[in-house]
């Protein structure tokens, strides 16, 4: 291949990644699947779309719309998201902020990886794809640390992820709805957490409209729930907020997990074992970067295709992902549900059965850009590939 042919399918690689840049920023500000549930008791007047929601890279998000209709006027949509734990509690299932946990803290951190490794990619001088890893894996590594172990390290998330896990702990109010209460008890204690619910909404508008960025209005309550909790925690067991992302990923999923069941003893092992394998993940990604960077040095080689060949595959793994949380959602569920079931697959793509409830699950917008990226970066790697010589450096 002469120069000239080579500094052209240089340019189309370069354009064909940058195409590749914007779609995964956009990808991650998109649902990439949703899920719905639908049942005579839940009838498409008030429920459209049935009990929906949406997942996103950094959350679990309301799928629901408001209704507004003759019969039917709603001053805000219903919380889906609420709506469906309130569901699968009853048969012993977890809540789904309890589903990707570890994914969900570290996607923002995992797809500016990957954008870095496109970078690399893009890049034909080893030497200068050294360095664009470099500073870029060395600029994600700071940040990662300053979030998951700096003390108010936890503001250095993304807002949608701050979002999803307040509206987490917002729903944690109904655990007293238990099967044990009676329907009046139940009915005011719904009651209850909605009006609070409420006014937590308001403070927050409240904090934003007095100039305070709502990101920090949300930590803020965060903060005060996690005080409220461990004033509740016998003296020896009590922490202190540190604010950072490691503390507040560990206690959110301890409140999660112990939403509807209060088992501690099956519970903190379940958050130990989370919170091992956040701190593992941490520090292989920093290997992985820093084994980038080493295989990177060499233009043709196993590492410089892991640079494209990862992202490549980022529906698949997605999808791998998504079917083993539906598999432990199954075969994880709490004897103290109120109706004992056998384990079972929640179906992944489709429309399922269970019980009176018909399950529909399938892609979405997020899903389609996200193959887009792939077929871009399949593209632009054919075109790599004819550029590169056995033996060329």
């Amino acid at each position: 291949m002469n120069p000239q042919t080579k500094g052209h399918s240089s340019l189309i690689v370069g354009l064909l990644t940058l195409v590749a840049l914007g779609l995964l920023a956009a990808m991650f500000y998109s649902p990439i699947w949703w899920v719905s549930l639908t049942a005579p008791n839940y009838p498409p007047e008030a429920f459209p779309d049935g009990v929906r929601i949406h997942f996103h890279m950094n959350g679990v998000f309301n799928g629901c719309k408001k209704v507004d209709k003759a019969e039917i006027r709603e001053v805000e949509a219903l919380d889906c998201v609420h709506e469906m734990d309130t569901i699968n509690h009853y048969v012993g299932m977890y809540p789904i902020a309890a589903g990707g946990v570890i994914e969900r803290a570290f996607a923002p951190f995992l797809l500016s990886m990957l954008g870095i490794m496109l970078l690399g990619f893009a890049t034909r001088q080893p030497k200068v794809r050294v360095g664009v890893l470099v500073v870029g894996f060395g600029a994600i590594g700071l940040w990662m640390y300053l979030t998951f172990y700096s003390d108010q390290g936890f503001r250095f998330q993304n807002e949608g992820y701050v979002k999803a896990m307040v509206t987490a702990l917002d729903q944690e109010a109904t655990a007293e709805s238990a099967e044990s209460l009676s329907p009046g008890q139940a009915l005011l204690t719904r009651l209850k957490a909605e009006m609070a619910k409420s006014e937590a909404k308001e403070r927050e508008t409240a904090a934003v409209k007095g100039g305070r960025p709502e990101k920090e209005a949300l930590i803020d309550g965060m903060r005060a729930t996690f005080d409220k909790d461990q004033a509740r925690r016998e003296a020896g067991e009590r922490m202190a907020w540190t604010g950072t992302g490691m503390q507040v990923l560990s206690w959110h999923y301890g409140k999660t997990l112990g939403r509807y069941f209060n088992n501690p003893e099956q519970i903190r092992p379940m958050v130990s074992k989370m919170t091992l394998a956040a701190h593992i993940v941490f520090w292989g990604i920093l290997a992985a970067m820093a084994l980038l960077v080493w295989g990177a040095r060499r233009t043709g080689g196993l590492f410089y295709w892991l640079l494209v060949v990862v992202p490549i595959a980022l529906p698949l793994i997605f999808v791998l992902d998504y079917s083993a949380w539906l598999w432990w959602y199954g075969h994880t569920l709490n004897d103290m549900g109120a109706f004992t079931v056998k384990a079972f697959m929640p179906t992944v793509l489709g429309d399922g059965k269970v019980a009176q409830f018909t399950t529909h699950s399938y892609p979405s917008i997020g899903f389609g850009i996200m193959l887009g990226l792939s077929l871009v970066l399949a593209v632009a790697a054919l075109i790599r590939r004819k550029q590169i010589k056995p033996g060329a450096t």
